[in-house]
């Protein structure tokens, strides 16, 4: 059954499908999981939701209205110069997630659930049925939010409630809080009881900031404040807006670091606000949000010490100051999620379901992510906590995973596993033939030719195969089995086999099979062409150093050699006149 969960909040609604086998797929509008439920009245009568309508807020704010779901007891909401009624502009909003849930169906879904405060009465839930039906979805189920948070954190997050216990449910959202405590019964949760303040959550938050920036920038900039805070038209409503998207933006940013700011926009200031300033301002709301737990878990008539647990959901939850006040003053760590948006609606989508086919079943102690941390104290900043049980799910970050500050996890010792199988774990056969005891015979192996003696005379007899010599490097050793394997195979002495040694197998020689001229082609097939050689470099002969030149004696300038070529001129004249004559 394709089954559709529609959470319609005061700030964000949220749309979740559960398809036939069991899955859970969040809708996503502009990429994020949480719709702004928002409304804008355009010019031209047409109608925006969601981010689309904040969009064009700043282009008439008086045809905008953010948080139409703080206006149930008023019966109208006015966007511009009409009057609307709650149930309609209600529908607006569902009707967008019905439209995508369609969308991504293929069609209606088979059924719907749509989630409501424990403490409506039948005059708002009547709003509620009313604006499911004018955005076409017919005969929806009503859920209490605290119900769907309890069956969220039993179905998916793993949390063991036994028949007969309870839990707590503080739901800190934007415009409203409820804190319910709800009992397991065999066949979901039932509400024990339900406390609720209508004028505490995430905007009254943001209305304290921008109290306790008039107190700092009234006497420097006081009439550029008052029409900030005051607008008389539609560029100051313009400018408001801004102030206070940067004042929701700053309060969610201290929930992850210790400073922020906030840019006024009429001021052209940026202002710095500090966590502890923030949680200064914050302290009276959270400390009313935590007198009504204590009402809600003394009117159950139950101690905070039998609580299987305190679960905070809402967006505002995320404030670290609330989990620390509430270990304060019960003893308790409470439970804080990554998303806790969507835990309320997730959860009204498991009630009666199965789970999906091939999940792993949750095992007591073991949430959707391994296995659940001991509980840890909840302490802001470094401050010291009191002492008593800590939250199931995922300890502070500041706090180490042992429960100490800077303190290293120590890995779990390695189990041992037994010699012999698990009692009361029954031993399949793999066949159903009866297991031989005799030893396994294996076929001889022959040698390598490498390490046949006969291939290779070469071998080093200390390397050649056969018994070894006894002594003292050849001790008899047996094997012995465990218990609990079977009998033992009979035990053999290691050493040389009787009798005479097998010789050892001749590999006959592999033959290679006549290679396979391919067939002529028609067209000669084209050579890859190689590149052009470089020529060969001459090399030059080594340099000599040249010798000095050895001349005869009759070259020497001397005079002995002078008057030897003169003796030797004057001869060859001589006989050369004796010639002519």
């Amino acid at each position: 059954m394709r089954v559709l969960g529609i959470d319609f909040g005061t700030s964000n609604t949220v749309g979740m499908l559960r398809l036939t086998d069991g899955r859970l797929r969040p809708l996503l509008f502009d990429g994020s999981p949480l719709l702004p439920s928002a409304v804008y009245l355009g010019t031209d009568g047409r109608m925006l939701i969601g981010r689309d309508a904040e969009r064009h807020a700043r282009l008439d704010p008086s045809r905008f209205e953010p948080n139409p779901k703080r206006s149930v007891d008023d019966g109208h909401i006015f966007l511009g110069d009409r009057e609307m009624p709650v149930a309609e502009v209600f529908g607006l909003v569902i009707g967008h997630v019905a439209t995508e849930a369609k969308r991504q169906l293929g069609g209606p879904p088979q059924e719907v659930r749509i989630t409501h405060p424990a403490r409506w009465g039948d005059r708002r839930k009547a709003a509620l049925t009313e604006a499911a039906r004018l955005a076409g979805l017919v005969s929806p189920r009503l859920i209490p939010e605290p119900v769907g948070a309890a069956s969220y954190f039993t179905a998916v997050h793993g949390t063991q409630v036994p028949v007969g216990r309870s839990l707590a449910i503080y739901d800190l959202g934007g415009g409203t809080f409820d804190a319910t405590v709800v009992r397991r019964t065999p066949t979901g949760f039932d509400v024990l009881a339900e406390e609720g303040l209508q004028d505490v959550g995430g905007l009254d938050f943001d209305h304290a900031v921008v109290e306790h920036l008039g107190q700092s920038y009234d006497g420097t900039h006081g009439e550029q404040w008052r029409k900030l805070v005051n607008p008389q038209d539609a560029n100051d409503r313009r400018l408001r807006r801004m102030l206070y998207e940067d004042v929701r933006g700053a309060k969610e940013m201290l929930s992850r670091t210790t400073n922020a700011d906030i840019h006024l926009p009429a001021l052209e200031v940026d202002a710095h606000l500090t966590r502890a300033e923030f949680e200064e301002l914050v302290r009276p709301y959270l400390d009313r949000t935590v007198q009504c737990l204590q009402r809600a878990i003394a009117a159950a008539r139950v101690q905070p010490q039998e609580l299987t647990g305190i679960f905070l959901v809402g967006g505002s939850s995320r404030i670290p100051l609330a989990a620390h006040m509430i270990h304060t003053a019960l003893g308790v760590a409470p439970t804080t999620l990554e998303q806790p948006e969507t835990v309320v609606v997730e959860g009204a989508l498991c009630i009666g379901a199965a789970r999906p086919q091939g999940a792993p079943p949750v095992r007591p102690g073991q949430g959707p992510q391994g296995p659940q941390q001991p509980q840890q104290p909840v302490r802001p900043g470094s401050g010291p906590g009191p002492q008593g049980p800590g939250p199931q799910g995922r300890p502070p970050a500041h706090v180490g995973p042992q429960g100490r500050p800077g303190m290293p996890m120590q890995p779990p010792p390695p189990q041992q596993r037994p010699a012999g199988p698990m009692p009361g774990s029954p031993i399949h056969p793999v066949s159903a033939q009866p297991v031989s005891t005799s030893p396994v015979s294996t076929p001889p192996v022959s040698t390598p030719p490498a390490m046949n003696p006969a291939m290779n005379p070469a071998m080093n007899p200390a390397m050649r195969p056969g018994p070894m010599p006894p002594g003292p490097m050849q001790p008899q050793v047996s094997l012995q089995r465990p218990p609990g394997f079977g009998p033992a195979a009979p035990q053999r002495p290691m050493g040389p086999p009787p009798g005479p040694m097998r010789p050892p197998m001749q590999q006959p020689a592999m033959q290679r099979p006549p290679v396979q001229q391919p067939p002529p082609m028609a067209r000669p097939v084209a050579q890859p062409q190689r590149p052009p050689m470089p020529p060969p470099q001459q090399q030059r002969p080594p340099v000599q150093p040249r010798q000095p030149e050895q001349r005869p004696w009759y070259a020497e300038p001397t005079v002995l050699g002078t008057i030897g070529v003169l003796i030797v001129v004057a001869v060859l004249f001589i006989v050369l006149i004796s010639t002519l004559s």
